[in-house]
């Protein structure tokens, strides 16, 4: 399988031999200043890593003492009792001491990997964390430091009976090297190497098609029913847009609570550590039937002031849709992971803002308070919109955030990176409180995080279905074929769905358009029979030579009543030399 990065990393679009997927190579982003200049792109590492910059293990080593090899059970460690309560008070104790910083170098045997060698070693079935609960419906495996991969993360069973957690030490036998060229006897005796992460399966899956993976950094994903992965998620984001270097604090040990064998929930604790806080998570994971659904708790603890601190982080790619289809010079009509940013506010409005994929570097913040919820969603799942064998858009899922707690002031942020491709994620949201993040304060979150093809939340207002963009100026129906028109235009279109669209005709339904520059002319509202639902139709006209954003919102109503989530989008207009349309017809022979 080929490698789909600009640094040599991993097989992207099908899942390979350890479950690392498409996108868990990423840019790092540096400083805004740098972005913006071009000089510097997001560089995390597919699979979402960063390639692990910090470290955790001396946090631990004062708190789990290792024992000798039991061959019996994977967990060799001592017995040490654990809870949510012994996690926090680890944190919130790490957080009054510096960073410990960038893991220490592994063997070279290890380090000098290549992503083919890497994707090679499989962790060995018989050694799963679980293989000895009978007929379980879940089980997890871990997968091996190497390449990139570079934090050594320790991992601990817990009874959760007695609350007695034990270790569980890298050892050469957990794993099938097959072809990976590994020199194994540069590995014997290293029971301090941990794990990079862990994957988690279920029946009748048990060891072939995981369906949550942790992995880089503090990033994981999950899937729905299709079983294909698309989006990221991670445990906190740090200055992804200021003037100072982002930061991606690492997951550094997992306690995974030992389920019972018919259960399809289980729970994992997680310490996070970075150069600016530590955090003590608790997830919840259900894994249903056609969907993965995660219960999140966590206490941050700052280190440093932080100017940007992202609550509920995902990541995802836009390359090209329906309304942006400047990088679509491809076979695919479409190209992305996600195509909207969706939003129900505190205030209950329902938000719709499609994605782009911009020339420069965007970066919106839409001001809320108590947010019921938000999510980078992937609605259409028809095949032939996307025409990708290989990604499987189609079958990608959305992502939807629920609070569960009050939030209080702050917003929904979002970054839009240029990308020339599909192989890196250039989309970035998560909520930003507008309480300040000082040096030794605490912060809680409760949240839920929905895996699925559709957000477990719908509206009973008219959505949109499709944004699309193209040519103005002209009647619709009538596209010019002598010559275009005289005057430079952008057609909006907007589709809306679903609702009581068609009850509402007979009082006349109004779009309630609003634009922060230029003229909106030419406004339609066709009725589109093959999608039962409205088209609007608009023509954006120019009224100065900025090529500043256009930011406009739209949405529908009657007198009475609205009748549509609103729909924000932003469009860019060209340089006021490229405001013509050009004829490059050639009406003679030869």
């Amino acid at each position: 399988m080929p490698v789909r990065c600009r640094t040599p990393l991993l097989p992207w679009k099908n899942q390979g031999a350890n479950g690392v997927h498409k996108h868990d190579c990423h840019y790092k982003l540096r400083s805004a200043k740098e972005m913006i200049s071009g000089m510097n792109r997001r560089m995390f590492m597919k699979a979402s890593m960063a390639f692990a910059t910090l470290s955790g293990m001396s946090g631990l080593s004062t708190l789990f003492a290792q024992s000798a090899w039991a061959d019996a059970d994977i967990a060799d460690g001592a017995a040490v009792r654990f809870d949510f309560d012994v996690l926090k008070k680890m944190a919130a104790g790490m957080a009054t001491k510096p960073w410990d910083g960038a893991p220490g170098p592994l063997p070279d045997t290890l380090a000098t990997m290549t992503p083919q060698a890497y994707n090679a070693i499989q962790y060995d079935a018989n050694h799963s964390l679980w293989n000895s609960n009978g007929d379980r419906e879940l089980d997890v495996q871990f997968f091996h430091v190497g390449m990139g991969f570079k934090r050594r993360i320790r991992m601990f069973a817990v009874d959760a009976g007695n609350r007695e957690a034990r270790e569980i030490h890298f050892r050469t036998e957990l794993f099938n090297y097959n072809n990976a060229n590994v020199d194994t006897k540069q590995l014997e005796g290293k029971t301090d190497l941990g794990f990079a992460g862990f994957r988690a399966f279920k029946k009748p899956e048990l060891a072939r098609r995981d369906i949550v993976s942790f992995l880089g950094a503090s990033y994981f994903r999950a899937v729905d029913e299709t079983y294909q992965y698309g989006l990221s998620a991670r445990g906190v984001a740090i200055n992804t847009f200021s003037n100072g270097h982002e930061e991606f604090p690492d997951f550094t040990a997992f306690w995974f609570e030992t389920p019972k064998a018919e259960d399809t929930t289980f729970t994992v604790y997680t310490l996070l550590d970075g150069d600016s806080c530590t955090g003590a998570y608790k997830f919840v994971i259900h894994c249903e039937d056609k969907r993965v659904v995660m219960e999140v708790e966590k206490h941050i603890y700052a280190r440093k002031d932080i100017k940007q601190l992202g609550i509920a982080p995902m990541t995802s790619m836009f390359s090209c849709g329906t309304n942006e289809r400047r990088m679509c010079d491809t076979i695919h009509p479409q190209i992305h992971d996600s195509d909207r940013l969706a939003m129900w506010t505190g205030k209950g409005e329902w938000i719709c803002r499609p994605l782009n994929n911009p020339q420069k570097l965007q970066f919106n913040a839409y001001e809320d308070e108590n947010p019921r919820g938000f999510g980078l969603l992937q609605l259409n799942h028809d095949f032939k919109d996307y025409q990708d064998v290989i990604g499987w858009y189609d079958k990608r899922p959305s992502l939807w955030v629920e609070p569960t707690d009050k939030w209080g002031k702050g917003a929904i942020n979002l970054m839009e990176i240029p990308t020339t491709g599909e192989t890196l994620d250039n989309i970035v949201c998560f909520w930003q409180p507008a309480e300040p993040i000082k040096a030794g304060s605490e912060h809680h979150f409760s949240y839920k995080l929905y895996w699925s093809g559709l957000p477990p939340v719908r509206s009973g207002l008219a959505r949109v279905d499709a944004t699309r963009t193209g040519m103005g100026g002209f009647p619709e129906g009538w596209a010019p074929g002598e010559h275009y028109p005289n005057v430079w235009a952008r057609r909006i279109a907007v589709d809306f769905v679903g609702g009581d669209l068609k009850a509402a005709a007979p009082k006349g339904i109004e779009p309630v358009i609003n634009v922060s520059s230029g003229t909106i002319k030419q406004v339609e509202i066709l009725y589109v029979e093959p999608i039962n639902g409205y088209r609007i139709l608009f023509d954006w006209y120019p009224n100065s030579d900025d090529t500043k954003p256009v930011e406009m919102r739209m949405f529908l109503r009657t007198k009475e009543e609205t009748l549509s989530e609103t729909w924000l989008y932003q469009y860019f207009p060209p340089a006021p030399d490229k405001r013509k349309y050009v004829d490059d017809r050639v009406m003679t022979a030869g």
